[in-house]
């Protein structure tokens, strides 16, 4: 007996769903992995590293990276926000201070790129870099043409 799902989705629909649903459950362990890596640095808070027009370092995504971005929006019911006029983080809050996405933040955004990290003076460099691997398995095995963009080429599209 068919279900009624499988009669709206073919088998190979159903299998690239699920396919989908394990990557982006993947990526938020590895998103999760990399906030305990860097768990005895801190940020200062002060929003510098997302004043992106001003730092000129922007965070790049992978696929599932922007997909968990969208998926923590759908769950709060929000929507993608529109990109600032003073060329912060789109997800920034509205005074320009703090993440609304603090939760699904990006990898770049995890893994403190800011000049006023503080903690340890070695920061965790090898499990950065076997993280950043795993995501970057875990983005191919999806997708063989998968590659990472800038966050601002997300909204792009």
């Amino acid at each position: 007996m068919r279900t009624v799902d499988e009669d709206r989705h073919p088998a190979g629909e159903r299998v690239e769903v699920a396919l989908q649903k394990r990557a982006l459950t993947e990526t938020l362990s590895v998103l999760k992995q990399a906030s305990a890596a860097w768990a005895s640095h801190g940020c200062p808070g002060t929003s510098e590293c997302c004043q992106l027009s001003v730092t000129k370092k922007e965070p790049w995504l992978w696929p599932t990276e922007w997909q968990a971005l969208l998926e923590h929006l759908k769950r709060d019911q929000r929507t993608l926000p529109e990109p600032r006029a003073d060329g912060g983080c789109p997800f920034l809050d509205a005074a320009g201070t703090r993440c609304t996405v603090y939760q699904a933040r990006p990898f770049g955004c995890r893994t403190y790129f800011c000049h006023r990290i503080t903690g340890p003076a070695k920061q965790p460099a090898d499990a950065t870099n076997a993280l950043l691997d795993r995501l970057t398995a875990i983005n191919i095995a999806l997708d063989p043409g998968a590659a990472p963009r800038p966050m601002l080429q997300w909204f792009e599209r």
